[in-house]
Formats: C-alpha cells, sequence, structure tokens
C-alpha cells in the first residue's frame, strides 16, 4: 500500500511539473527537480521549483528576512504565526504545482491558487495576536533603493487588520490564494495536498461546469483523503 501512494505522488508530480514547469522568479528553477538537501519547505523536495540554499533563509527561528523582505518590521512573528507565514513562500518558491495558477498577466506571480476554509482559520488564530502594518504584502510596503521593505503605517495586530481566516488568506498576498468553498478540493500546505492535487489538476476538474459532476469529483477526493488518513494512522501506529 506504502508503494503505491509513493508511485501515486511520483505519478502526480511528473505530470504536473511537465505541464506547468516552474513560476519566472530570482529563487526559481525554469523546471522542478529533486533537492534532497532542503533545510526548509521539504514538502517539495522530491520536485522542486526552489533550489536548496534558498530554504537556509527559512532554516533557523526567528525568520529576520527572506530574500530583501523583512519579516521582522513589527516585531519577532511567533512560531506559530512563523510557520504558517513559512508554509505560504515555500509554496510560492519551491511548489512544482505553484505555476498551475499562474496569474494570467504576470509569470512571477499566482492567482485564486484554492486554500481550505480550515487552513486560513488555523492560519488567522495563529497569526491574530501578532502585529503588521500592511493589508497586502505584496503591493503596500514602501520600498527603498534597494528593495528593501518599509513601514507606511502603524503597526497593528493581525485581528485588527483582517476580520478572520477568509479575509486574511484572500487580502495579504493580494489575489494569490482564494478560499475555496470544499473540504477537500484545496490546499492545505502539507501532505494531503498530493490527494486535492490530483482532481485539482485533471481536465475534467477544470472544464466541469455541472454541479453533479463537482459534487462526484469532491466524493471522490473525499474517498481518496480518508484512505490516506487510515494509511497514515496506520503507519504512525505500527511506529510506536
Amino acid at each position: 500500500m506504502l508503494r503505491f501512494v509513493v508511485t501515486f505522488l511520483a505519478v502526480i508530480t511528473s505530470s504536473t511539473c511537465q505541464k506547468y514547469g516552474c513560476l519566472e522568479g530570482d529563487t526559481q528553477k525554469l523546471k522542478p527537480s529533486p533537492e534532497p538537501s532542503m533545510q526548509e519547505c521539504t514538502l517539495y523536495s522530491k520536485s522542486s521549483c526552489c533550489y536548496a540554499d534558498f530554504t537556509e533563509q527559512l532554516a533557523h527561528s526567528p525568520v529576520i528576512k527572506v530574500s530583501s523582505s523583512y519579516w521582522s518590521r513589527c516585531g519577532q512573528l511567533s512560531k506559530s504565526c512563523e510557520d504558517f507565514t513559512k508554509k505560504i513562500e515555500c509554496f510560492y518558491r519551491c511548489s512544482p504545482y505553484a505555476s498551475r495558477w499562474i496569474h494570467p498577466n504576470d509569470s512571477a506571480a499566482i492567482q485564486a491558487v484554492p486554500l481550505c476554509q480550515s487552513f486560513c482559520d488555523d492560519w488567522y488564530e495563529a497569526c491574530k495576536d501578532d502585529s503588521i502594518c500592511v493589508r497586502n504584502w505584496l503591493t503596500d510596503w514602501e520600498r527603498d533603493e534597494s528593495g528593501e521593505n518599509h513601514c507606511k503605517n502603524k503597526c497593528i495586530p493581525y485581528r485588527e487588520m483582517y476580520t478572520n481566516g477568509t479575509d486574511l488568506c484572500q487580502s495579504m498576498w493580494g489575489k494569490s490564494f482564494k478560499v475555496s468553498e470544499s473540504s477537500c478540493l484545496c490546499l492545505q500546505m502539507n501532505k494531503k495536498d498530493s490527494i486535492a492535487i490530483k482532481y485539482l489538476l485533471s481536465k475534467s476538474s477544470e472544464e466541469s461546469s455541472s454541479s453533479s459532476s463537482s459534487s462526484s469529483e469532491e466524493h471522490a477526493c473525499q474517498k481518496k483523503l480518508l484512505k490516506f488518513e487510515k494509511l497514515k494512522k496506520k503507519e504512525a501506529e505500527q511506529a510506536r
């Protein structure tokens, strides 16, 4: 069974990479390839769009700066909030799936990546007591000549900047992410994404407009996810 899961992931990753490649950017490759020595973002180590040396910036907590952007303009992020921020950074920089949602007018950007409501709610809970000075991390910073970011406004708690998890997910990175109505056909930035991605990348999922077809895909995804969770639970029990 475990061999099947590994093979399944390899097939999904391979077909996705051949079709979509990587986003354009100063840390991204042209095509994804293995990066076994990654210090962070290891979810994508078997097929990564970023080089392992990029992840060194994320390897030590607290993270102060990534490329030319400081994460600490309103003080160091709490460990829980930092962990979610890393997940988003890793997906954008390293995921071989990111270019599936490439922005139509910007080959270095993503648009409308479907995130699970539970992920967004957990992200909000993790960060609500941390502080932030911009609503949109992509556009609202003041940049100096070297490209480093600075606050234009005073720092306030996340809970005052964003209403809830949905507002956070759909505002912090502009239009990069959207909250999915599905609880399975969405990303959580963890190993469960391998299940959702099969359906999100399928031609039928992209072109389907009928509610019956969408319902069928949702059911199939939920069924596959349940099997995945049972397998992981069994592996954990055997490892004790």
